[in-house]
């Protein structure tokens, strides 16, 4: 579960950077830090999940 929270707040922090590196307003940055959010949230819980399974 932890996986899962510091996957969201990185790809967050990734997305905003990432937007603002683009120029993009603040619509576009908020954009960005969800959609990367979700996505690394995402990675973040099937790694933790591969990891409960596999008993590591």
């Amino acid at each position: 579960m932890v996986l899962a929270i510091i996957g969201a707040i990185l790809g967050a922090i990734l997305g905003w950077l990432n937007a603002a590196k683009r120029d993009g307003n603040t619509a576009d940055k908020l954009q960005y830090a969800v959609a990367y959010g979700i996505a690394l949230l995402l990675v973040g819980y099937f790694i933790a999940l591969f990891m409960a399974k596999s008993g590591i």
